[in-house]
C-alpha cells in the first residue's frame, strides 16, 4: 500500500494518538464514539485528561466491556452518565507529560518510542490507517512522498518536520453541560 493523497479534513488527534495508549484491543465493537483532551470548563488541554464519549448498549458485550474494561481501567478517573444512551469516561495521562507536551504541540514525530510503538500496534499493519500514522510519527521516511503529492518542494515539507497538523484545541473540547449529568460514585470505581 502505498500514501496516494492526503487528508484534507480534520481527524481527532486524540483518537489517533492517544486512545491507542489506554491499550484498549482495537476490534471490538465496543469504541468511543468520540475522544477529546478537554471538557468545556471542566478539564483542560493541560490536566492531561483523555475525554471519552460512549454510546451506551444494553446488550452483553457492551455491559461487559463497560465493567470489565472501562470501570476497571487503571487511567479511568471519572465517568459520568449523559442520558440512557451516552456516557463519557475521563482517563489520566499525567505520567505521560513529554508524550502529553509532543502531543499537544503537534509534534508527532518527537513522541517516544514506547509510545510510537503502542499506536504502531494498535492501527495494524493492514489496516487502510496504518501507513498514515507511520508517516507521521515517523516524516522523514515520508517527505517526498507528501512533497509530490501537494506538488511542493522537498525542502519545504522538510522545513516543516511534521505531517499532521496540530490538534484543534475547539474541535478537541467535548461540549457538553455537566448539570445534565449524573455522576457514578467513584468508591465504585476498581482503579
Amino acid at each position: 500500500m502505498k500514501i496516494t493523497s492526503i487528508y484534507d479534513k480534520y481527524f481527532q488527534k486524540s483518537k489517533i494518538f492517544l486512545y491507542p495508549l489506554l491499550d484498549i484491543k482495537r476490534g471490538t465493537s465496543v469504541v468511543p464514539q468520540e475522544t477529546y483532551i478537554a471538557w468545556n470548563e471542566y478539564i483542560k488541554p493541560e490536566d492531561m485528561k483523555l475525554v471519552t464519549l460512549y454510546t451506551r448498549r444494553n446488550d452483553t458485550m457492551y455491559k461487559n466491556f463497560e465493567e470489565k474494561v472501562l470501570l476497571k481501567h487503571p487511567r479511568l478517573t471519572d465517568y459520568w452518565i449523559v442520558n440512557e444512551e451516552k456516557a463519557v469516561f475521563v482517563f489520566d495521562f499525567q505520567d505521560t507529560n513529554w508524550d502529553w507536551e509532543h502531543f499537544i504541540n503537534g509534534s508527532y514525530s518527537l513522541l517516544s518510542l514506547k509510545t510510537k510503538e503502542k499506536i504502531q500496534n494498535f492501527f495494524q499493519k493492514n489496516s487502510g490507517n496504518a501507513l498514515y500514522v507511520e508517516s507521521y510519527l515517523y516524516p522523514d521516511r515520508h517527505f517526498k512522498t507528501y512533497a509530490d503529492i501537494l506538488n511542493v518542494n522537498y525542502n519545504l515539507i522538510k522545513s516543516v518536520g511534521e505531517l499532521c497538523d496540530v490538534p484543534d484545541l475547539n474541535k478537541e473540547t467535548l461540549q457538553l453541560e455537566k448539570a445534565n449529568l449524573e455522576n457514578i460514585d467513584n468508591s465504585k470505581i476498581n482503579y
